[in-house]
């Protein structure tokens, strides 16, 4: 059974993190520079964006963590250290630095960045923020939260507790991403430790498998960020028998990392750049799997469907529009749609046809800060889950001026 509980990556037995402010964003108040460290070699597992273009850590950190272990995190926001000259060196340097400070190999770090594409990135800063981050490490997750936050309003972590093999395990992550959001990996860094004994295989399919039923099911606007990684480090220090195949274990274990995979990607609509509420939806009835996916994200990316929950318009066509050019293999003229929130329930459409409704309830309904979309395919045993955010005047206001 899963419990919520505090603590966020320091939460797994055997972590620790900080986060300073080392000088690469000019507001000194704002944190710019995290660490997580772990006291031993632990499983380690990545997933990165799909762009072609990609930042400079990614590729540092496919090396390191090729061989299935790593360390440690090192992450800078306020520049994403993308389409730079010299820019994997910059990112080797980040890892070096980690080892000069912790002993930590340079080639067990995982190493990210966030921030302006296409600035040039010193490492003048993070040199001589280091010694801060590493004397400050401990308990110390919220701090790191805030040190990898961008246009970000709110700091994101999250952490269970839960069984196996009759030993009391955890797990917790920190992420950010609020902009720059869009299926298939986003411009998401999370980060995310357990104490569960695991092999760097069955880790890897863990988390390969959760992105498509959590981040990848998460968009804000459209556009997939360079620079995206989701990374999970494993320390074992729980004291389970090792997960080394598809067994029950690794079931519970992987419930434990869907509650928080899921929780974050709430968290992120919901703080999506200029975001007045959050939205889900909730397909079900679909054929197939990809169906489901398909259809609920092409509701969750539309630009029609984000600007008409912004106003509070039950405009359900254009929900039906979104279904109709998703992809999926659906018969329109099954569907339902019924909008939820706390005020109550709103149907809107049945068997691809609009139903008569109260415009004052339906303002009522959507002037909540949560909108459920749920929409019932009726021609399948199948569902997914999407989520996102309304498209209001502030994210262009946002990202109007996001470099200067």
């Amino acid at each position: 059974m899963l419990k919520q509980i505090s603590g966020g990556v320091c939460a797994p037995k055997g972590f620790k993190a900080n986060g300073v402010h080392c000088g690469i964003r000019k507001n000194k108040i704002k944190k710019d520079l995290a660490l997580i460290v772990a006291e031993k070699p632990c499983a380690a597992a990545c997933v990165y964006t799909q762009n072609l273009v990609k930042g400079a850590p990614i590729l540092v950190t496919k090396k390191n963590v090729a061989n299935g272990y790593a360390r440690a995190v090192i992450v800078n926001s306020g520049n994403a250290n993308t389409c730079n000259e010299g820019g994997e060196q910059i990112a080797e340097g980040m890892c070096a630095l980690v080892e000069d400070y912790t002993g930590i190999p340079a080639t067990d770090v995982i190493v990210a960045s966030t921030g302006v594409i296409g600035q040039k990135l010193s490492l003048d800063p993070i040199a001589s923020g280091m010694k801060e981050l590493v004397d400050g490490l401990g308990n110390n997750s919220g701090y790191a939260a805030e040190a990898i936050m961008t246009t970000d309003t709110v700091k994101k972590e999250i952490a269970f507790e839960f069984e196996l093999d009759g030993k009391k395990c955890h797990i917790g992550a920190i992420c950010k991403g609020v902009g720059m959001i869009c299926p298939n990996m986003a411009t998401l860094l999370m980060f995310v430790t357990t104490d569960v004994a695991i092999t760097p295989k069955m880790l890897q399919k863990a988390i390969s498998d959760d992105v498509k039923d959590s981040v990848n099911m998460l968009s804000v606007d459209r556009d997939t960020s360079t620079n995206d990684t989701f990374g999970i480090l494993a320390s074992g220090l729980a004291g389970n028998k090792e997960i080394t195949e598809a067994n029950a274990d690794y079931e519970i274990f992987c419930e434990a990392l869907h509650a928080v995979t899921s929780a974050l990607c709430r968290m992120l609509a919901r703080d999506g750049e200029g975001a007045t509420k959050l939205l889900e939806c909730r397909v079900s009835g679909a054929k197939t799997k990809e169906d489901a996916r398909l259809a609920a994200k092409s509701v969750i990316n539309s630009n029609l469907v984000k600007a008409a929950m912004f106003g509070c318009d039950a405009n359900w066509g254009r929900v039906l529009c979104a279904l109709g050019y998703a992809g999926a293999n659906l018969d329109i003229h099954k569907i339902g749609v019924v909008f939820k929130s706390t005020a109550g329930e709103l149907p809107v459409c049945e068997k691809g046809m609009g139903i008569p409704f109260s415009e004052e309830h339906a303002k009522a309904v959507l002037s909540q800060e949560e909108i459920v979309i749920d929409i019932s395919l009726n021609d399948g045993d199948f569902g997914a889950t999407a989520w996102g955010c309304d498209l209001t005047y502030d994210y262009v206001k946002i990202n109007g001026d996001y470099r200067t």
